[in-house]
């Protein structure tokens, strides 16, 4: 089930309605959980095995963790968790990759293998749910905080449905805590909520899929080299598409869990606005950035054990990050080249010690797993903090190529399309398109230049009531007459 379709719309009707009647707390939250079964179960019902297994097996194991004294079979009873959780995923999601792989490297070796092609289907959101049990796991061997008394709100907090299935990645005190007392949304939280979703479709339904998904599909499905203006077009209306879809789902989900009376962390902060990489990491996919630092990046050292260990730290992360994107290699290089850009980043600051670093107070996310910042003469010129943002958003966009593009032929070919190497490329896209990816690329970084240090809600609260009432009714109308749009999210596959 997804949110852009008429069937959601009756599910989350439903749903407000049995919420908001004078039932027992606990009957509530027992509605929500079969709730989010239902919701997961549309996709593919024996699925929802994997979900209580990973529910179950965590409940327990975790609840263990905090309370065993021996250190031992509290490793133990870790590394159990560890490859329940992280088994499925490597099974599920790299399966057939590792297979391939492991192929082509006994061939290469000059035997000849060729196994049987597996029929692995990936499981929705496996990546989400599977990082939300194990910040809990490895939280109780920390005992950073107690156990989950109830099974019902643990399992609550792993399948809420407007989380479940491409985050935002929340952790047990954002969430858990919110299942104890009863919540409905009052009249203001209902309307946000409203807002939110609505805003969150048009991004995904107009925006994405309307606008920009045939151009970007056009262009990265070309079998030949392009003209350079095409190649560009393309990489622009994919950068768009994917921000808009994937933050148009986290607007979404935020949205639909406020018209329940439930608070989720925000995922995105206007992040082509962003200046550097550092802070291109605050404000993209905020709650995936925040796991990877606390999780893997922090405990492989941080920037506690000098430049060079840091430096390496970053690329593990990064690299990892990409892997957790999708089963390929080229995935991999776009995680490289966000751990590359990092590390230079970092590189330019120590050689300027005489450019104190401030942290950036403004925003109320975690800070970038490098804990860099931009320079401070930086801070103080705005025309240079907007000419470092495009360049930083320029920068984005050649590692998008690799995320987007099937295989590394069609990157490099893209790549050489767009920086001048193809004479002659193929000219595919219309007047028409082109005109609309410059509008809207223009529109979204004018968009996140102005929001860069402020919020949606904030903003409308402050709008004249007739003026919001314009707005929301444009995006409305706007939805109502794009073409159906029944595609699911592009984070799903991940």
């Amino acid at each position: 089930m997804v949110f852009n379709s008429y069937t959601f719309m009756v599910f989350f009707a439903v749903m407000l309605f049995l919420h908001n009647l004078p039932l027992p707390w606990k009957v509530k939250k027992i509605n929500l959980l079969i709730a989010s079964y239902i919701f997961y179960a549309a996709w593919n019902p024996p699925f929802i095995l994997l979900l209580w297994l990973a529910t179950i097996v965590d409940y327990f194991v975790g609840r263990r963790l905090y309370t065993e004294p021996n250190k031992h079979k509290r490793k133990l009873l870790l590394i159990i968790s560890l490859i329940g959780n992280l088994g499925m995923l490597v099974f599920f999601k790299y399966g057939t990759f590792l297979l391939e792989n492991f192929t082509h490297l006994v061939n290469a070796m000059g035997m000849h293998y060729q196994p049987a092609k597996p029929n692995i289907i990936l499981p929705a959101g496996i990546s989400f749910y599977t990082f939300t049990t194990l910040c809990y796991t490895i939280d109780m061997y920390k005992r950073r905080s107690e156990p989950i008394r109830s099974l019902l709100d643990f399992s609550l907090f792993v399948t809420f449905f407007p989380h479940l299935v491409a985050g935002p990645i929340v952790r047990p005190p954002q969430l858990v805590p919110q299942f104890e007392s009863p919540r409905t949304a009052n009249h203001k939280q209902l309307m946000q909520g409203l807002l939110l979703v609505s805003l969150g479709l048009f991004m995904k339904v107009v925006l994405a899929d309307s606008m920009l998904a045939e151009p970007a599909n056009t262009v990265f499905n070309s079998k030949e080299a392009l003209n350079g203006l095409d190649a560009w077009m393309g990489v622009l209306a994919f950068s768009g598409q994917i921000f808009f879809d994937f933050a148009g789902y986290s607007t979404c989900a935020i949205g639909v869990a406020a018209c329940l009376g439930f608070v989720l962390p925000e995922n995105f902060l206007y992040p082509y606005a962003a200046t550097g990489f550092s802070d291109f990491w605050r404000r993209w996919h905020i709650t995936l950035s925040a796991w990877l630092r606390d999780y893997l990046y922090i405990p492989l050292g941080g920037n506690r054990k000098g430049a060079f260990r840091t430096y390496i730290n970053l690329m593990i992360t990064m690299l990892l990050g990409g892997l957790w994107h999708g089963a390929n290699w080229t995935f991999v290089v776009w995680g490289a080249l966000h751990g590359f850009y990092l590390m230079a980043e970092k590189f330019i600051q120590d050689l300027k010690p005489k450019y104190a670093l401030q942290e950036n107070t403004v925003l109320e996310t975690p800070i970038a797993m490098s804990g860099i910042a931009a320079p401070r003469f930086l801070k103080t010129l705005p025309s240079s903090n907007f000419l470092y943002a495009l360049f930083t958003f320029f920068l984005v966009n050649v590692t998008w190529v690799f995320f987007r593009a099937p295989d590394f032929t069609s990157a490099w070919r893209m790549l050489a399309s767009m920086f001048g190497a193809v004479h002659n490329g193929a000219v595919l896209l219309s007047n028409l398109s082109i005109i609309k990816v410059c509008i809207i690329t223009v529109g979204m970084l004018a968009t996140h230049w102005y929001m860069r240090n402020r919020r949606v809600l904030g903003v409308a609260e402050k709008l004249p009531w007739w003026v919001l009432g314009l707005i929301w009714s444009a995006m409305l109308i706007l939805l109502i007459l794009s073409q159906e749009s029944s595609s699911t999210f592009i984070y799903f596959q991940f």
